[in-house]
C-alpha cells in the first residue's frame, strides 16, 4: 500500500457559547452560565474532516478563551494550512516554534489532525492510541459548597441515577468540609467513591488537619488540598494523611508531572486532553504516571461533545486510568454543537465506536451559538 497522504487545506475556527443547566455553576474560581468553547474543524485535500474542541474555564486554563481563538484565528490556523495532517510531532513542533505555551489551542489543531487521521483510515481515535483496555466508562458526579443536608440530597440523587463515584467540592472550612462529607456518607453508604477537591484552597497545616477529619470516611482521594507550585507542601500532606493525594493544578507540561512524580507529591495525577496539549502529549504522560506507579483520573468538568469524546478515548486505552471519568460536560450542558448529544445520566456509557472521535458537527448549532 502506497503512504497515505493528507495535506490539510482548510482550518475553521469557530468560538461557541453554550448555555448550562440550572443557574449555571459556581466554582472556586468564578460562576459560569455559558460554556465558551473554541470549535476546529479541519479539511484535507481529500475533503475529509476532522474536528478539535476545547473548553478552557476561567480560573483552571492559563489563557483565557478570547486569547486562544484569537492565536487559532490569527497565527495557528494559517500557519497550518499545506502542512501533512499525518505528521502530528513537525505539527508541533511548527507550532511550538512559532508560539509558545498555548497548550491550549494546540491541542484543538492535534485533536482534528488526529480525527482526520483515524476518519482516513476508517479507524476509532482509541486504535490509533494503542488500543482500548475498556468497554464500558463510567462518570463521576460533582457536589459543590453546599450546606450538609443539600449535599447529601444532591449524592443521593447521584447514586440512584447509577453513579458509582462523586467529586466532593471543598474550601473555606475544614469542620464544614467534614460536615458535609460526613453527611454524604451517611446518605449513600458504603460504595459509593468520594473525591474530595480542594481547588489548591488550603495552606499545608488545615490540608492535613483537613484530611485526618476526612480519614473516617473511606474517601478514594484528596485533590488538590494546597497550592499548585507547593510540591513539599503536597508531599506533607500526603506522607501525614492516610487519604490517596490527587494532584491536579500542578499537572501541565511534561516536567511539572516529572517534578510531581520526583517529590513524591501525589498518589494520582489528573490529565486532560486540553491542558496538556493534545492526545500525543497526553498519552506520554499517562504512561509515564503509570510507570512510576501512579493511577490517573482523565477529564474536566466543561467539556462539549468533540472534546468530551476525546478524553473518553483517551481514558479507555489504560487501566491505570481510575473508573469516574470527570468529562461530565454534557451533563452540564443544555445542548451542544455535536449530532446526538452524549447521554451520560446514567453515569456509564458503552464505549463510542469512531471512526476518528466518531462524532459530526451540528451546523445549525453552530451557527446558534457562534459568538461573533
Amino acid at each position: 500500500m502506497s503512504h497515505m497522504k493528507s495535506i490539510i487545506s482548510k482550518v475553521e475556527v469557530f468560538g461557541v457559547a453554550v448555555p448550562l443547566v440550572g443557574g449555571g455553576f459556581k466554582n472556586a474560581y468564578v460562576t459560569k452560565t455559558v460554556q465558551k468553547s473554541a470549535v476546529i474543524r479541519i479539511t484535507d485535500d481529500d475533503g475529509i474532516v476532522g474536528l478539535g474542541n476545547i473548553d478552557p474555564s476561567p480560573g483552571y486554563s492559563v489563557e483565557s478563551i478570547e486569547d486562544s481563538l484569537n492565536v487559532l484565528r490569527k497565527i495557528l490556523a494559517p500557519l497550518i494550512v499545506g502542512a501533512d495532517t499525518f505528521n502530528i510531532h513537525e505539527l508541533l513542533a511548527l507550532m511550538d516554534a512559532n508560539l509558545q505555551d498555548f497548550y491550549d489551542a494546540k491541542a484543538a489543531i492535534e485533536m482534528a489532525c488526529t480525527d482526520l487521521i483515524c476518519r482516513k483510515m476508517d479507524i476509532p481515535v482509541y486504535t490509533y492510541l494503542g488500543g482500548n483496555m475498556v468497554d464500558e466508562l463510567s462518570f463521576n458526579a460533582w457536589i459543590g459548597i453546599l450546606p450538609p443536608d443539600e449535599a447529601a440530597a444532591e449524592a443521593k440523587k447521584w447514586f440512584d441515577k447509577g453513579f458509582k463515584s462523586a467529586k466532593v467540592k471543598v474550601g473555606g472550612n475544614i469542620h464544614a468540609d467534614r460536615d458535609r462529607i460526613a453527611a454524604i456518607r451517611a446518605a449513600v453508604g458504603p460504595s459509593m467513591r468520594l473525591r474530595a477537591d480542594a481547588n489548591a484552597g488550603y495552606q499545608v497545616d488545615e490540608a492535613i488537619a483537613l484530611g485526618k477529619l476526612l480519614e473516617p470516611f473511606d474517601m478514594q482521594l484528596l485533590e488538590q488540598p494546597v497550592h499548585a507550585d507547593d510540591l513539599d507542601g503536597m508531599a506533607k500532606v500526603r506522607q501525614s494523611v492516610g487519604i490517596p493525594i490527587m494532584a491536579d493544578e500542578s499537572i501541565i507540561d511534561y516536567p511539572s508531572l516529572i517534578a510531581v512524580i520526583k517529590k513524591d507529591a501525589a498518589d494520582i495525577v489528573k490529565l486532560k486532553v486540553m491542558k496538556q496539549g493534545g492526545f500525543l502529549k497526553t498519552r506520554r504522560m499517562l504512561e509515564t504516571a503509570s510507570a512510576a506507579g501512579l493511577k490517573v483520573v482523565i477529564g474536566h468538568g466543561f467539556g462539549l461533545g468533540v472534546n468530551t469524546v476525546a478524553e473518553i478515548m483517551l481514558a479507555c486505552t489504560s487501566k491505570d486510568v481510575l473508573p469516574g471519568l470527570e468529562c461530565v460536560g454534557p451533563l452540564k450542558t443544555v445542548d451542544d454543537i455535536v449530532v446526538n448529544k452524549l447521554d451520560i445520566t446514567s453515569g456509564s456509557l458503552p464505549l463510542p465506536k469512531g471512526p476518528g472521535l466518531g462524532v459530526i458537527l451540528d451546523d445549525q448549532k453552530i451557527q446558534m451559538y457562534e459568538v461573533r
